[in-house]
């Protein structure tokens, strides 16, 4: 199969998230907690519907190939393609009627992410990459769907960069101590956004994201968008970030060096 198709296979993927999720969107819908007795970790019946219908499209058109996935786990995750799915990364803000969520889909070849859309429906805008070149796809002025390349930021040095993080709650008190270095020398930081972030440091308008425990449904299909929209990825050791954990994005080399440095201390 080739890339294109993938690619088209991707969209499909895309709109039945769209079509699962949006109907609970700004409803009464309840929340369970993933994390009873820890920090507060929602799950909808929204993500399940999701990545239940996701998943099923998959295994009747790739049966030999893997899924990774939040809600119902992992199969076949040696496979030589895998797709990484998270239904709605940024729950919490989905359950508080906030746009800044979205539905993530990535394919992973041989290990590495290849390909990543993040689609917000209610936004009805689409961020798509493949690691050589991203594209935004959402409503123009006068409501029509239109297309523009995604081109991160240049930013000189941190003290012009605008960073954001999706909670400092979700630290321990080492990382955000961490963090926090950074964070003293940017212009402005911001939080919450999830996904979302990631997002808008592929379209220009951040220069930095740093995170804290994430998985690798939650990153591997941002990093080909991210990539490339020119921007770099990785853990805060600098090495890959498709397995998780502690992340850092940032639109130019320059700024991602000096974040790496601030936190290691």
């Amino acid at each position: 199969m080739t890339a294109v198709d993938f690619a088209a296979f991707v969209e499909k993927l895309a709109d039945i998230a769209g079509d699962m999720i949006l109907p609970f969107f700004r409803t009464a819908l309840g929340a369970e907690d993933k994390n009873v007795g820890g920090m507060f970790d929602p799950v909808t019946e929204a993500d399940h519907a999701a990545e239940a219908a996701m998943r099923r499209l998959i295994e009747q058109t790739f049966p030999h190939h893997g899924i990774i996935g939040e809600e119902f786990g992992s199969v076949r995750s040696d496979a030589e393609y895998v797709w990484v799915l998270d239904p709605i990364d940024g729950t919490k803000s989905f359950i508080a009627g906030m746009p800044i969520w979205g539905s993530l889909i990535g394919l992973l070849h041989n290990g590495a992410p290849t390909y990543g859309m993040m689609v917000q429906p209610f936004t009805r805008e689409r961020f798509i990459g493949d690691g050589a070149g991203a594209v935004w796809r959402g409503p123009g002025l006068n409501h029509a769907i239109v297309e523009r390349k995604l081109a991160t930021r240049i930013c000189s040095n941190l003290s012009k960069a605008t960073l954001m993080t999706t909670s400092p709650l979700l630290y321990s008190d080492t990382k955000l101590a961490a963090f926090r270095r950074v964070e003293a020398k940017t212009r402005l930081s911001r939080y919450g956004g999830d996904c979302y972030a990631f997002a808008m440091l592929a379209a220009g308008h951040v220069d930095c994201v740093i995170e804290s425990g994430l998985k690798t449904y939650d990153i591997a299909p941002l990093t080909p968008i991210i990539e490339g929209a020119g921007g770099i990825v990785t853990d805060w050791d600098g090495a890959s970030a498709t397995g998780g954990g502690d992340i850092v994005a940032c639109g130019s080399p320059r700024i991602h060096d000096e974040v790496l440095k601030l936190l290691r201390g």
